[in-house]
Parts: C-alpha cells; structure tokens; sequence
C-alpha cells in the first residue's frame, strides 16, 4: 500500500512538473510562430485578407520571391552535387581517413554565412590581398564577381552541402550489405547496381536532404547580405531587413506577411522532408548487417586526392583569403614580410569598445541559452518519453518549426510578441533580452533532439528501481538521469554555443546600440568598409569553431549514438 502511494504521488510530481516544462517551452518556441500569423492577417486590428494580397502584389515583394527561389534552388542543386558526392564515397566505399575527410566538410556548416561570404570576397576581386600577394589580382576597377546572383547561389551551395552529406549518408548506411551481394550474385555490377540497388533505397533521404536544404538556403540572410545588397539583388530575408531598418516598427504589418511568405514556402519544405523520412522509414528498417564498403581498388589514391582537393577549395582556400586580408595594414595591400602587420587585430580587438562589448554579448546570449536550455530539456524529454500525452506529441511535431523557418521569420515575430508587453507599457525591443529570448526559441531544438536521443536509448530500470524505494523526483533527476544524460546533454550545449555564438540572421534585426553580437559587428564593419577588420573578427571567430569542434570530436567516442551530427 505504501509502495502504491508513492508511486501514485510520484506520478502526481511528475505530471506536475511536465505541464510546467510543457508550458514554458510553448511560450518560447511556439507563442512567437502564432502571434506573427495573427499580424499577418489581421492588419489594422481585424481580418483583412486584402491587406495581405495587397503586400504580396508589390513588385518589389515578387522580384524578391523569385530571386529568393531561384538562389535556393540552383544552391541546392550545388549542394546535391558536392554532398551527393561525398555521401556516396564515404558511406558506400573503402576510403581512408573518412572521419578526417567528413570532419573537415561539416566546418563550412559551422561557419556562419557572413564569414563564408567575407572570406570568398577576400578571395576573388581586384582588391584581393590573397590574388595581389600571387600577382592574379584583376585590373582595380573590375567588378567583384561575386556580388552577383551566381556568386549568392556559388556560395548558398557550399554552405548547405554538409546537409545533404548528412541525410544522404544516413540512409546509405542503413542498405545491407547483403542486398547489394545479392545483387551480385544475380549478375549486376558497377553502375547498374548504383542505378538500381542503391540509388533507389537512398531517394527517400536524397530527397528529405534536398527539401531541408531548400529551406535553410531560403532563409540564409548573410550571404544574401553580403553579396546581394552591394548588388542591389534583393531575396526575402534581404528585403525585410532593409524595410525594417529604413522605416523602423511603422512597417511591421508589412513585414509580418513578408515573413509569413517565407514561413508557408518554408513549411511546405519541412513537410516534404517530413514526408520523405516517413517514406524511407517504410523502405528501410535500418542496417541488418556489415554496412558497405566497395572497394575502389587503383581508383582509391585518385579519388582521395579529388576530395580533399574540393575540401581546399571549398574551405582552406577562403580561409586562407580571409587570414591574408586580417593581416595587412590597409585592404588591398599585398601581403609580404615587410607589409605582415598585427594592427587590425589589435585595433579591432582591443581598442574597438563596439567589438569587445559583442564579444562579451556573445559569450553571455550563447552560454546562457545554452544553460537554460539545458536544464529545461533534460527534464522535459525524460517526462515527455515517460508520460505520453497529446499535447507533448503536438510539441514535438511542431519543435523544429522555430529553428527550421528563416531567422528573420522569427526575428519579426518575436518582435511583435514582445514590443508591447501585455498588461504594461513596457518593452523588450531594443533590448538585449528580446535577443536572448529569440536564441532560446532559435536553438530549443538543437538542445532538445540530442537529449531525447540520448534518454531514449537509456535502460528504465534504474529509474523504477529508485522510484520503487521512495526516492523524490527531484532525487531521481539528480542521481540517476542527469549522470547518464550529461555527455549528450554536454554535446548539445556547444553545438548550442557553437550556432548561438556568430548568429546573425536573428540579431541583425533586433539589435541596438549596446547590444550588438559578433555576428553584426562582422555585417557592419564590412559594410562600413572596415574589411582588414572585419576579418580579424572573423578569423577569431573560426579559431573558437574550430576549436569546440575538436572538443566534440574529442570527446565524441564517450557520447550516445545521434548526439554529434557528423558521427557514424
């Protein structure tokens, strides 16, 4: 009897504790998505379908949608055929140093997009400092290639390959050894058995690859930024910015069905991969055997020496342009010995106040998101995997919404949450909280899906054996399932960090004076002309990446499986 009344009060804490978590995180990640599409359609405080219409006839509006389309299909066409690629080669045949070679090739994912637009820059142009050093740099006066439409797509393409690696490998691994033995043993060989054995089974993660790729390449604001605004080539992203930051909160009705826009062509690309996971989910009941390893034989050294030429190309050669342009006292001077000079670094690092109060905004937004997040999901995903209940299955459906719609989407909608308070006349606009209450919506999911991943594969027993002698909830939690959790737990606050860190697509429209994250410092410092500065900002940034990169790679052995994305 007494045992029944314990677990009977146990399960009262716990269904407690879960409506409070369940509450909180719709209040952050889903309350700001719902109050963007009220503004929308209820322009000027009742339902005005009209209105909408009216904002989506612009000319302005549908020249920014087709450019927006365009720039995201063909990027994910470039995407499909460098990810594809590597997909194929490193989860089907017998390469070596495949962990060095996917390592390397998730680093552009990493990157924020303004880094990947500013180093290509420092690359190619006639004020190249990387060209000016070798003697290629074009005449002064010719135009920048890149700040065009083909150098947004070039550059969109590059940034999203590591999706499609990642789907696409997915579900190569998961096609047995013994069906393409079988294969074999039937007659069929090389291509045929690519053509009608492999490529069949993985169409399904191919194709759930493709349509997320398309949606984070719609929503890209920094390379858009960057490339396209010197251009005059607006996209979505670049059209609301522009409109918020020349005509201020006037315009928020406008840009509210501006981001409505982007989130329903959005949503239409997370479903369609949400359908393509359920498909190859029937296709497939996951790897019964040895996963594949086709030898290539005399091939292999050529085909070795063919990817990590794309890897130099796609990410040591920027990087390169970028470290060159950081160390010269003026942009466009070449870099010699008696021209190396410090001087960008220091200017911008320590006598910059704007800069050094970003750095301290950073690590301050990214460590405390990742903090709070962490412990709000470790007790939500173990309650909602312990208690089924209908509205945490419509939480978890709909998780992924807030990180998977473009950062401006949401920027727009937690401004309209949170620019008039509800019952008082104060604001979060303006202010550093609004950015950090979006990075908590932002990254719920980032935090949130290695944690459940890691509980679920967690045995129950130790939790009803505790639960069976009267241990507390809270004792539960703190001896039993914090332990086992902490390594996923750990991996999931610095991929958090990592993202939150150089964020800018979120920030860059609800920054203010004060407030500024590395992520604008780097936008305006470019757009002021600081290049050289800009760049040593920068290139800090990709040495802090990197850094934590390692560590998770470090430490990855010791972690459950699904935890870090670039892992088997």
């Amino acid at each position: 009897m007494s045992l029944v009344a314990t677990n009977s009060s146990s399960s009262r804490s716990e269904g407690r504790l879960l409506s409070l978590a369940l509450a909180l995180a719709v209040l952050i990640t889903l309350a700001p998505v719902a109050r963007l599409f009220l503004e929308g359609i209820t322009a000027g405080g009742s339902l005005n379908p009209g209105f909408f219409t009216e904002v989506v006839a612009k000319p302005a509006t549908l020249s920014a949608l087709r450019h927006s389309l365009v720039t995201a299909g063909l990027g994910t066409v470039i995407s499909v055929l460098i990810g594809g690629t590597f997909a194929f080669l490193v989860a089907l045949t017998d390469l070596r140093r495949k962990g060095a070679l996917v390592f390397c090739l998730m680093i552009p994912m990493m990157i924020p997009p303004q880094i990947t637009a500013l180093s290509w820059t420092q690359v190619l142009g006639p004020s190249s400092v990387f060209l000016k050093t070798l003697g290629l740099a074009p005449p002064i006066g010719a135009p920048q290639p890149l700040y065009s439409s083909g150098g947004i797509i070039f550059l969109l393409g590059i940034q999203h390959t590591s999706i499609i690696f990642l789907t696409l490998r997915a579900g190569l691994r998961a096609i047995p050894q013994e069906v393409v033995e079988a294969a074999r043993i039937s007659g069929a060989k090389g291509f045929r058995i690519w053509g009608q054995i492999v490529l069949p089974l993985s169409l399904s993660s191919l194709l759930a690859g493709i349509a997320i790729t398309f949606v984070t390449a719609l929503g890209n604001f920094g390379i858009p930024a960057m490339l396209g605004i010197p251009a005059g080539y607006s996209t979505l992203p670049t059209l609301i910015y522009q409109r918020l930051a020349s005509m201020g909160s006037t315009v928020l009705a406008e840009v509210a069905v501006l981001a409505i826009l982007i989130g329903l062509v959005a949503t239409l690309g997370i479903l369609l991969q949400r359908f393509f996971q359920r498909r190859q989910r029937v296709h497939l009941v996951g790897s019964t055997g040895q996963p594949l390893a086709i030898p290539l034989s005399k091939a292999r050294l050529p085909v070795e020496i063919a990817l990590w030429a794309v890897i130099c190309a796609i990410l040591v050669l920027p990087m390169l342009g970028l470290l060159a342009t950081s160390l010269v006292p003026a942009y466009g001077v070449p870099l010699r010995l008696d021209t190396i000079s410090l001087s960008g670094w220091h200017e911008v690092l320590f006598r910059q106040p704007v800069t050094q109060r970003a750095f301290v905004n950073s690590f301050a937004l990214s460590i405390s998101a990742a903090t709070l997040l962490m412990a709000l999901c470790l007790p939500l995903a173990w309650l909602m995997d312990r208690h089924k209940t209908p509205l945490g299955r419509a939480f978890d459906s709909l998780l992924d919404l807030p990180y998977a719609l473009p950062g401006v989407v949401l920027a727009i909608a937690m401004i309209l949450l949170l620019i008039n308070l509800p019952f008082t006349e104060a604001t979060l606009y303006g202010t550093i909280w609004i950015i950090f209450l979006a990075y908590l919506a932002r990254f719920f999911a980032v935090m949130f899906r290695p944690v459940q991943s890691s509980l679920r594969q967690l045995d129950p027993s130790m939790d009803e054996a505790a639960q069976s002698v009267g241990a507390p909830l809270s004792r539960r939690l703190r001896d039993i399932i914090l332990p086992l959790s902490a390594p996923s737990a750990a991996a999931g606050a610095i991929l958090v960090f990592l993202t939150a860190f150089n964020e800018l697509t979120v920030s860059a429209l609800l920054w203010s004076s004060g407030t500024e994250t590395l992520g604008v410092v780097i936008f305006n410092l470019d757009d002021s002309g600081e290049t050289v500065m800009a760049s040593a900002v920068a290139m800090t940034i990709v040495f802090v990446v990197m850094f934590l990169m390692a560590v998770i790679q470090a430490t990855s052995r010791r972690l459950p499986k699904g935890v870090v994305p670039w892992q088997n």
